[in-house]
Protein backbone atom coordinates (compact mmCIF):
# COMPACT_ATOMS: atom_id res chain seq x y z
CA UNK A 1 0.00 0.00 0.00
CA UNK A 2 3.47 2.16 0.79
CA UNK A 3 4.38 1.47 -2.72
CA UNK A 4 1.42 2.56 -4.60
CA UNK A 5 0.70 5.90 -2.77
CA UNK A 6 4.59 6.82 -3.30
CA UNK A 7 3.67 6.01 -6.81
CA UNK A 8 0.30 8.12 -7.30
CA UNK A 9 2.30 11.04 -5.80
CA UNK A 10 3.74 13.15 -8.26
CA UNK A 11 5.87 15.23 -5.95
CA UNK A 12 7.38 11.77 -4.14
CA UNK A 13 8.18 10.30 -7.20
CA UNK A 14 10.45 13.91 -8.46
CA UNK A 15 11.98 14.05 -4.96
CA UNK A 16 13.37 10.48 -5.73
CA UNK A 17 14.39 10.41 -9.09
CA UNK A 18 16.36 13.91 -7.83
CA UNK A 19 17.60 11.68 -4.79
CA UNK A 20 18.96 8.95 -7.45
CA UNK A 21 20.43 11.47 -10.06
CA UNK A 22 22.49 14.08 -7.22
CA UNK A 23 22.23 11.72 -3.69
CA UNK A 24 26.00 10.99 -4.29
CA UNK A 25 26.58 14.63 -4.52
CA UNK A 26 25.54 15.55 -1.05
CA UNK A 27 27.60 15.58 2.26
CA UNK A 28 29.49 12.04 2.76
CA UNK A 29 29.77 10.32 5.93
CA UNK A 30 32.22 7.71 4.95
CA UNK A 31 35.74 8.44 3.33
CA UNK A 32 34.95 6.07 0.41
CA UNK A 33 32.12 8.58 -0.83
CA UNK A 34 33.95 11.44 -0.23
CA UNK A 35 36.64 10.10 -2.42
CA UNK A 36 33.13 9.55 -4.95
CA UNK A 37 31.78 13.39 -3.82
CA UNK A 38 35.80 14.61 -5.15
CA UNK A 39 35.07 13.39 -8.50
CA UNK A 40 31.69 14.73 -9.18
CA UNK A 41 29.71 18.09 -9.87
CA UNK A 42 32.31 20.68 -8.11
CA UNK A 43 35.23 18.45 -8.02
CA UNK A 44 35.88 19.54 -12.55
CA UNK A 45 35.91 23.62 -11.35
CA UNK A 46 38.17 22.55 -8.13
CA UNK A 47 40.95 21.08 -10.34
CA UNK A 48 40.69 24.04 -12.83
CA UNK A 49 40.76 26.39 -9.91
CA UNK A 50 43.76 25.23 -8.39
CA UNK A 51 45.22 24.95 -11.96
CA UNK A 52 44.47 28.44 -12.50
CA UNK A 53 45.68 30.27 -8.74
CA UNK A 54 49.13 28.20 -9.80
CA UNK A 55 49.25 30.13 -12.62
CA UNK A 56 48.35 33.05 -11.13
CA UNK A 57 50.95 33.07 -8.58
CA UNK A 58 53.92 32.57 -11.61
CA UNK A 59 52.29 35.62 -13.19
CA UNK A 60 51.87 37.68 -10.12
CA UNK A 61 55.34 36.79 -9.09
CA UNK A 62 56.80 37.96 -12.29
CA UNK A 63 54.75 41.13 -11.97
CA UNK A 64 56.25 41.84 -8.75
CA UNK A 65 59.80 41.19 -9.54
CA UNK A 66 59.46 43.68 -12.73
CA UNK A 67 57.32 46.35 -11.03
CA UNK A 68 59.85 49.09 -12.00
CA UNK A 69 58.10 48.76 -15.56
CA UNK A 70 54.92 50.03 -14.39
CA UNK A 71 56.59 53.28 -13.41
CA UNK A 72 57.98 53.32 -16.93
CA UNK A 73 54.38 54.22 -18.04
CA UNK A 74 53.27 57.61 -19.22
CA UNK A 75 51.14 58.39 -16.18
CA UNK A 76 53.93 58.40 -13.85
CA UNK A 77 56.22 60.49 -16.75
CA UNK A 78 56.39 64.16 -16.87
CA UNK A 79 55.24 65.37 -19.94
CA UNK A 80 57.79 67.41 -20.69
CA UNK A 81 60.03 64.84 -20.83
CA UNK A 82 58.55 62.61 -23.23
CA UNK A 83 60.45 61.44 -26.21
CA UNK A 84 59.10 61.80 -29.81
CA UNK A 85 58.11 58.04 -29.32
CA UNK A 86 56.13 58.43 -26.65
CA UNK A 87 54.37 61.16 -28.02
CA UNK A 88 52.99 59.08 -30.92
CA UNK A 89 52.04 56.40 -28.25
CA UNK A 90 50.26 59.01 -26.62
CA UNK A 91 48.72 60.34 -29.78
CA UNK A 92 47.67 56.67 -30.92
CA UNK A 93 45.76 55.69 -27.82
CA UNK A 94 43.84 58.46 -28.60
CA UNK A 95 41.99 56.29 -31.10
CA UNK A 96 42.17 54.60 -34.16
CA UNK A 97 42.14 57.77 -36.07
CA UNK A 98 44.94 59.07 -34.55
CA UNK A 99 47.16 56.82 -36.68
CA UNK A 100 46.32 58.71 -39.64
CA UNK A 101 49.13 61.71 -38.51
CA UNK A 102 51.41 59.18 -36.97
CA UNK A 103 53.74 59.65 -39.57
CA UNK A 104 53.68 63.51 -39.72
CA UNK A 105 54.22 63.98 -35.41
CA UNK A 106 57.11 61.53 -36.22
CA UNK A 107 58.91 63.33 -39.06
CA UNK A 108 58.86 66.33 -36.85
CA UNK A 109 60.33 64.62 -33.90
CA UNK A 110 58.11 65.81 -31.85
CA UNK A 111 58.24 65.67 -27.97
CA UNK A 112 56.81 66.56 -24.71
CA UNK A 113 58.06 69.97 -24.86
CA UNK A 114 57.57 70.83 -28.31
CA UNK A 115 53.91 69.03 -27.90
CA UNK A 116 53.05 71.69 -24.91
CA UNK A 117 53.50 74.70 -27.26
CA UNK A 118 51.05 73.67 -30.34
CA UNK A 119 48.47 75.42 -31.01
CA UNK A 120 44.84 74.21 -32.97
CA UNK A 121 45.96 76.75 -35.93
CA UNK A 122 49.37 75.21 -36.11
CA UNK A 123 47.94 71.95 -36.27
CA UNK A 124 45.43 72.94 -39.29
CA UNK A 125 48.61 73.92 -41.36
CA UNK A 126 51.52 71.93 -42.45
CA UNK A 127 53.27 70.20 -41.82
CA UNK A 128 50.65 68.40 -39.53
CA UNK A 129 47.98 69.44 -42.01
CA UNK A 130 44.90 67.96 -39.45
CA UNK A 131 42.28 69.20 -41.39
CA UNK A 132 39.62 67.58 -39.81
CA UNK A 133 38.30 69.69 -37.39
CA UNK A 134 36.68 66.76 -34.71
CA UNK A 135 40.50 65.11 -34.56
CA UNK A 136 42.00 68.76 -34.05
CA UNK A 137 39.44 69.24 -31.06
CA UNK A 138 40.15 65.69 -29.83
CA UNK A 139 43.94 66.18 -29.74
CA UNK A 140 43.35 70.04 -28.46
CA UNK A 141 41.06 68.83 -26.04
CA UNK A 142 43.58 65.61 -24.38
CA UNK A 143 46.48 68.51 -24.77
CA UNK A 144 44.42 70.20 -22.32
CA UNK A 145 44.10 67.40 -19.85
CA UNK A 146 47.83 66.58 -19.75
CA UNK A 147 48.52 70.10 -19.20
CA UNK A 148 46.70 70.54 -16.17
CA UNK A 149 47.97 66.90 -15.01
CA UNK A 150 51.31 67.43 -16.19
CA UNK A 151 51.29 63.56 -17.25
CA UNK A 152 49.16 61.32 -19.53
CA UNK A 153 45.86 60.91 -17.98
CA UNK A 154 44.67 57.00 -17.62
CA UNK A 155 42.98 55.52 -20.48
CA UNK A 156 43.12 51.74 -19.65
CA UNK A 157 42.39 49.29 -16.99
CA UNK A 158 46.24 48.99 -16.61
CA UNK A 159 46.88 53.06 -16.21
CA UNK A 160 44.06 53.55 -13.90
CA UNK A 161 45.08 50.67 -11.83
CA UNK A 162 49.30 51.66 -11.73
CA UNK A 163 47.44 55.53 -10.27
CA UNK A 164 44.64 54.74 -8.52
CA UNK A 165 46.14 50.96 -6.95
CA UNK A 166 43.35 51.74 -3.84
CA UNK A 167 40.63 52.69 -5.71
CA UNK A 168 40.99 50.44 -8.43
CA UNK A 169 40.80 47.62 -6.09
CA UNK A 170 37.84 49.24 -4.28
CA UNK A 171 35.64 49.30 -7.12
CA UNK A 172 36.47 46.00 -8.55
CA UNK A 173 35.21 44.57 -5.02
CA UNK A 174 32.17 47.06 -4.94
CA UNK A 175 30.78 46.78 -8.19
CA UNK A 176 31.48 43.01 -7.63
CA UNK A 177 29.81 42.40 -4.25
CA UNK A 178 27.70 45.38 -3.84
CA UNK A 179 27.26 46.90 -7.48
CA UNK A 180 23.84 49.42 -6.75
CA UNK A 181 26.13 51.26 -3.28
CA UNK A 182 29.58 51.22 -5.80
CA UNK A 183 27.54 53.43 -8.39
CA UNK A 184 25.72 55.27 -5.57
CA UNK A 185 29.49 55.65 -4.22
CA UNK A 186 30.86 56.99 -7.78
CA UNK A 187 27.62 59.22 -7.87
CA UNK A 188 28.10 61.00 -4.50
CA UNK A 189 32.03 60.59 -4.39
CA UNK A 190 33.15 60.48 -7.81
CA UNK A 191 30.58 62.23 -10.39
CA UNK A 192 32.93 63.83 -12.82
CA UNK A 193 35.92 61.86 -13.17
CA UNK A 194 34.68 58.38 -13.37
CA UNK A 195 30.67 58.42 -12.82
CA UNK A 196 29.78 60.76 -15.67
CA UNK A 197 32.12 59.01 -18.49
CA UNK A 198 30.52 55.58 -16.71
CA UNK A 199 26.97 56.93 -17.75
CA UNK A 200 28.31 58.12 -21.39
CA UNK A 201 29.54 54.87 -22.13
CA UNK A 202 26.61 52.64 -21.24
CA UNK A 203 23.52 55.24 -22.11
CA UNK A 204 24.94 56.95 -24.92
CA UNK A 205 22.60 59.10 -27.06
CA UNK A 206 21.83 57.56 -29.94
CA UNK A 207 22.69 60.30 -32.45
CA UNK A 208 26.25 60.56 -30.55
CA UNK A 209 27.05 57.13 -30.03
CA UNK A 210 27.49 56.36 -33.81
CA UNK A 211 31.59 55.69 -35.05
CA UNK A 212 32.18 57.14 -31.63
CA UNK A 213 35.10 55.44 -29.79
CA UNK A 214 35.53 54.71 -26.42
CA UNK A 215 38.50 57.47 -25.31
CA UNK A 216 35.71 60.21 -27.08
CA UNK A 217 33.15 58.93 -24.61
CA UNK A 218 35.06 58.79 -21.36
CA UNK A 219 35.81 62.45 -22.74
CA UNK A 220 32.25 63.23 -22.65
CA UNK A 221 31.75 65.78 -19.47
CA UNK A 222 28.24 66.71 -20.81
CA UNK A 223 25.50 66.33 -18.02
CA UNK A 224 23.05 63.73 -18.69
CA UNK A 225 20.03 63.87 -20.23
CA UNK A 226 16.92 62.53 -18.83
CA UNK A 227 16.61 60.05 -21.31
CA UNK A 228 19.76 59.21 -20.26
CA UNK A 229 18.95 58.81 -16.86
CA UNK A 230 15.83 57.03 -17.46
CA UNK A 231 17.85 54.04 -19.24
CA UNK A 232 20.13 53.83 -16.45
CA UNK A 233 18.06 54.04 -13.51
CA UNK A 234 15.93 51.38 -14.62
CA UNK A 235 19.12 48.63 -15.62
CA UNK A 236 20.26 50.32 -11.61
CA UNK A 237 17.65 49.11 -10.61
CA UNK A 238 16.39 45.59 -11.78
CA UNK A 239 19.73 44.75 -13.65
CA UNK A 240 23.21 46.75 -12.09
CA UNK A 241 25.65 44.10 -13.33
CA UNK A 242 24.20 44.39 -16.65
CA UNK A 243 25.62 47.58 -16.32
CA UNK A 244 29.58 46.62 -15.77
CA UNK A 245 29.00 44.26 -18.57
CA UNK A 246 27.78 47.11 -21.13
CA UNK A 247 30.97 48.81 -20.00
CA UNK A 248 32.90 46.17 -20.53
CA UNK A 249 31.86 45.85 -23.81
CA UNK A 250 32.76 48.71 -25.01
CA UNK A 251 36.36 47.92 -23.98
CA UNK A 252 36.77 44.71 -26.29
CA UNK A 253 39.07 46.15 -28.67
CA UNK A 254 41.68 47.52 -25.70
CA UNK A 255 41.44 44.79 -23.40
CA UNK A 256 40.19 41.49 -25.59
CA UNK A 257 40.32 39.24 -22.69
CA UNK A 258 39.80 41.25 -19.41
CA UNK A 259 36.63 42.42 -21.06
CA UNK A 260 35.34 39.21 -22.00
CA UNK A 261 36.22 37.85 -18.22
CA UNK A 262 34.35 40.73 -17.04
CA UNK A 263 31.12 40.01 -19.28
CA UNK A 264 30.91 36.47 -18.23
CA UNK A 265 31.28 37.18 -14.34
CA UNK A 266 28.76 39.82 -14.69
CA UNK A 267 26.18 37.38 -16.35
CA UNK A 268 27.00 34.69 -13.94
CA UNK A 269 26.40 37.09 -11.01
CA UNK A 270 22.83 38.21 -12.56
CA UNK A 271 21.59 34.76 -12.32
CA UNK A 272 23.35 34.24 -8.62
CA UNK A 273 21.42 37.60 -7.88
CA UNK A 274 18.20 35.86 -9.16
CA UNK A 275 18.38 32.70 -7.85
CA UNK A 276 19.04 34.98 -4.67
CA UNK A 277 15.37 36.84 -5.43
CA UNK A 278 13.60 33.56 -6.27
CA UNK A 279 14.83 32.16 -3.12
CA UNK A 280 13.39 34.85 -0.97
CA UNK A 281 9.93 34.80 -2.44
CA UNK A 282 9.61 31.46 -2.19
CA UNK A 283 10.19 31.07 0.85
CA UNK A 284 7.45 34.22 2.03
CA UNK A 285 10.70 35.92 3.59
CA UNK A 286 9.69 39.51 1.37
CA UNK A 287 9.57 40.94 5.09
CA UNK A 288 13.01 39.91 5.51
CA UNK A 289 14.44 42.13 2.63
CA UNK A 290 14.91 45.66 4.13
CA UNK A 291 16.26 43.65 7.23
CA UNK A 292 18.83 42.17 4.78
CA UNK A 293 19.77 45.29 2.78
CA UNK A 294 20.47 46.78 6.28
CA UNK A 295 22.91 44.15 7.12
CA UNK A 296 24.16 44.35 3.81
CA UNK A 297 24.82 47.92 4.04
CA UNK A 298 26.49 48.25 7.52
CA UNK A 299 28.71 44.65 6.27
CA UNK A 300 29.92 46.83 3.14
CA UNK A 301 30.54 49.66 4.91
CA UNK A 302 32.57 48.48 7.88
CA UNK A 303 34.61 46.27 5.60
CA UNK A 304 35.39 49.11 3.32
CA UNK A 305 36.34 51.46 6.32
CA UNK A 306 38.37 48.67 7.54
CA UNK A 307 40.38 48.36 4.51
CA UNK A 308 40.82 52.06 4.57
CA UNK A 309 42.20 52.35 7.94
CA UNK A 310 44.62 49.66 7.13
CA UNK A 311 45.29 50.38 3.52
CA UNK A 312 48.96 52.08 4.11
CA UNK A 313 50.21 48.52 5.84
CA UNK A 314 48.62 46.45 3.04
CA UNK A 315 51.90 45.07 0.80
CA UNK A 316 51.41 46.12 -2.97
CA UNK A 317 52.23 42.78 -3.34
CA UNK A 318 48.91 41.37 -1.96
CA UNK A 319 46.71 43.91 -2.97
CA UNK A 320 48.17 42.69 -7.13
CA UNK A 321 46.69 39.01 -5.63
CA UNK A 322 43.14 40.19 -4.63
CA UNK A 323 42.87 42.13 -7.28
CA UNK A 324 43.90 39.62 -9.97
CA UNK A 325 41.84 37.36 -8.49
CA UNK A 326 38.71 39.38 -8.13
CA UNK A 327 39.04 40.03 -11.65
CA UNK A 328 39.85 36.25 -13.70
CA UNK A 329 39.61 33.89 -10.88
CA UNK A 330 35.74 34.88 -9.56
CA UNK A 331 34.32 33.73 -13.24
CA UNK A 332 35.45 29.97 -12.45
CA UNK A 333 33.94 29.99 -8.91
CA UNK A 334 30.55 31.94 -10.07
CA UNK A 335 30.32 29.05 -12.20
CA UNK A 336 30.56 26.43 -9.22
CA UNK A 337 28.32 28.62 -7.19
CA UNK A 338 25.09 28.50 -10.14
CA UNK A 339 25.57 24.91 -10.68
CA UNK A 340 25.08 24.30 -7.17
CA UNK A 341 22.20 26.59 -7.43
CA UNK A 342 20.45 25.09 -10.34
CA UNK A 343 20.89 21.02 -8.33
CA UNK A 344 19.11 23.02 -5.65
CA UNK A 345 16.05 23.69 -7.82
CA UNK A 346 16.16 20.31 -8.70
CA UNK A 347 15.83 18.93 -5.47
CA UNK A 348 13.78 21.43 -4.00
CA UNK A 349 11.23 19.84 -2.67
CA UNK A 350 7.82 21.43 -4.17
Amino acid sequence: MRFEDIQQNNDIIQSLAAFHKYGNDQAPLATNTGRVNAQRGGGFFSGVLTALTGVAVVLLVYHWSSRESEHDLLVHKAVAKWTAEEVVLWLEQLGPWASLYRDRFLSERVNGRLLLTLTEEEFSRAPYNIENSSHRRAILLELERVKALGVKPPQNLWEYKAVNPGRSLFLLYALKSSPRLGLLYLYLFDYTDTFLPFIHTICPLQEDSSGEDIITKLLDLREPTWKQWREFLVKYSFLPYQLIAEFAWDWLEVHYWTSRFLIVNAMLLSVLELFSFWRIWSRSELKTVPQRMWSHFWKVSTQGLFVAMFWPLIPQFVCNCLFYWALYFNPIINIDLVVKEVRRLETQVL
